[in-house]
């Protein structure tokens, strides 16, 4: 039960560390490689760099509290 609560409190820890970040003004979802196509009434959004910015941060963060 211990390390279910302090897992929970770092999760919200990096909640809240993400979306200072991101208010800041972070262009985090417009970053150079994503793709945004909209032709007429349709749209589509791609966010291929912003998801491998995320991949790679999240895997680091895991790699260090293994």
């Amino acid at each position: 039960m211990r390390d279910g609560g302090g897992l929970l409190i770092l999760l919200g820890v990096l909640l809240v560390a993400g979306g200072l970040i991101v208010r800041m003004g972070f262009p985090l979802g417009r970053l150079p490689g994503d793709i945004h196509i909209q032709r007429g009434s349709f749209s589509l959004y791609l966010p291929i760099t912003t998801s491998i910015l995320v991949s790679v941060i999240l895997s680091l963060l895991l790699r260090l509290l293994k």
